[in-house]
């Protein structure tokens, strides 16, 4: 039986994208929480927080794009023309973010910073709940074509699972944010985040149960974890990273709840693409309309090409990250070279 892979490439672009949504996923609920903390000083400490590792993280989801685009076309097509004004909304929310981080300390105006502060919560809500949106789409499976394109419209993607799934990835990119900048800050700014973030974990706790209920619950998704018991145990870790994540808290070990965040983040993709496995696009109501693995995929020397590179590339592009990490560890301060 030879190396499968399609396979192989199913769960390189899964490793991709849960990689953004780890990594962006911190800054993105750094920008959530940013209009919560008040004083000027302290918000730009929550900027420079991020500031040396938000453009590098939105590397994994351009990375994790093109690796759908040369891996499954098909796929790549599908998505971009049925989500597309769904995608000009994030793309439009993830500028006026990075505009917002750019420009609200160019002009010594209080009135000025106040509305760059607000264009960059604003585009970090609408850029976490549009990508929660779309995985809960994915997840639950769309009505697709015979020829495997998304056969309803904008307000056919606003259904309840997939606004729930939306609003689940709000509060984990939140929580996530926030155990980030405790690691980063101290004194009053932390203290304040604590008390936010207090109010967070619930809803956070709530919301990601509901929806882990939930998707094992859905038709395939369920077919799928019966025929296999043995699989059960992806979602079963994700129990164990929350009651990690709840400890850690408790214990005030902000830097292992961060990573049992990461840990819920990583396994609740995994459950995800586990219970859609071998498919990416699901027709619930026409199984013959879906996309999977093999009939969405490149052909196998196309595979088996970008392999060799993806052995070549991911190696650099994790020094690179590891690097960069490691040179800004630490407390943040404010310094003239700060935003």
């Amino acid at each position: 039986m030879g190396w499968d892979l399609n396979a192989t490439w199913f769960l390189l672009v899964g490793v991709l994208l849960a990689g953004y949504a780890i990594l962006d996923g911190f800054d993105l609920g750094a920008g959530i929480l940013h209009l919560s903390v008040k004083q000027e000083g302290h918000r730009r400490l929550v900027v420079n927080s991020i500031g040396p590792f938000w453009d590098g993280n939105e590397v994994w989801l351009i990375t994790g794009g093109g690796a759908l685009f040369a891996a499954f076309p098909e796929v790549y097509a599908s998505v971009f023309s049925g989500f597309y004004t769904a995608l000009m909304l994030l793309l439009v929310a993830l500028i006026l973010r990075a505009s917002a981080l750019e420009f609200r300390g160019k002009v010594e105006s209080a009135g000025w910073r106040s509305a760059w502060d607000l264009c960059f919560t604003l585009g970090s809500f609408i850029a976490a709940l549009l990508l929660g949106v779309a995985l809960g789409n994915i997840v639950m499976g769309l009505p697709l074509t015979p020829t495997h394109n998304y056969a309803g419209g904008l307000l056919g993607l606003l259904r309840p699972f997939a606004l729930g799934m939306g609003l689940m990835v709000v509060s984990a990119f939140t929580m996530h944010g926030g155990l980030f900048l405790l690691i980063k800050t101290e004194g009053e700014l932390q203290t304040g985040l604590r008390r936010t973030l207090s109010v967070v974990l619930p809803i956070y706790l709530v919301l990601v149960l509901a929806m882990l209920i939930w998707t094992l619950l859905l038709p395939h998704v369920n077919a799928q974890y019966m025929g296999h018991p043995a699989l059960l145990i992806v979602p079963a870790l994700v129990l164990a990273a929350l009651a990690w994540l709840l400890v850690a808290w408790r214990k005030l070990a902000f830097w292992p709840a961060f990573l049992a965040s990461s840990l819920v983040i990583l396994l609740l993709l995994a459950t995800f693409a586990v219970g859609l496995f071998p498919y990416i696009m699901f027709d619930p109501e026409a199984v013959g309309h879906s996309l999977d693995i093999y009939n969405a995929a490149s052909s196998k020397r196309t595979l088996g090409i970008m392999l060799v590179i993806a052995l070549v590339g991911m190696p650099l592009v994790i020094a690179y990250t590891t690097v960069i990490y490691r040179i800004f560890r630490g407390k943040v301060k404010l310094d003239s070279a700060s935003y």
